[in-house]
């Protein structure tokens, strides 16, 4: 039996159905006012133009005839797929997000989600900033990281003049924490 007590099936509507039962009870997930609006951007944009776009070369395609041979109609209708899977992945995630304006933010020093840290590696003095996100808004080449990542969770509730310890590839780095700012 099946979570809802029908039957296992492997068919894509169903593991869509799974995917929203499972986020829609999760916990809920941090992510900042700026990742929110980039989600939201995105919902729109798949919603109205893509969404859309797409509907259009589907129709394109069954006009060309016979649809067994026809690699438009296959090539759209994958695409079809992957916008409405992410439509609901991103409707998923907005539905239990925590948003955070890092500005309002008080940790009292403290380095918490949604705060950008200054950082300096005691074995080589380099500086580095980093600003603690949620999972989908991580980029590290703009010194974006993700919560859950190990320098996140090693520098959480540390506060300047802290040392965090973080297990890299390359062995333990040691890093002091020069400044935590919220903005």
């Amino acid at each position: 039996m099946g979570l809802a007590g029908g039957t296992y099936c492997c068919s894509p509507l169903n593991w869509a159905a799974f995917d929203l039962w499972r986020v829609t009870r999760m916990a809920t997930i941090p992510i900042t006012k700026r990742g929110a609006e980039k989600l939201k951007e995105e919902l729109h944009r798949l919603k109205t133009i893509e969404r859309p776009a797409v509907i259009t070369a589907i129709a394109e395609a069954r006009a060309q005839g016979d649809l067994s041979e026809n690699a438009d109609y296959d090539a759209a209708k994958d695409r079809q797929g992957f916008i409405e899977g992410r439509i609901q992945e991103i409707e998923g995630k907005l539905s239990v997000a925590q948003v955070i304006d890092p500005s309002a933010v008080d940790g009292g020093g403290k380095v918490v989600f949604g705060a950008t840290v200054e950082l300096e590696d005691e074995d080589t003095g380099d500086l580095v900033k980093y600003q603690i996100v949620g999972e989908d808004e991580a980029d590290l080449k703009q010194g974006l990281i993700n919560i859950s990542s190990p320098i996140a969770r090693a520098l959480i509730g540390k506060e300047e003049g802290d040392t965090a310890e973080v297990q890299a590839p390359g062995g333990i780095r040691r890093y002091e924490v020069v400044a935590v700012s919220y903005v």
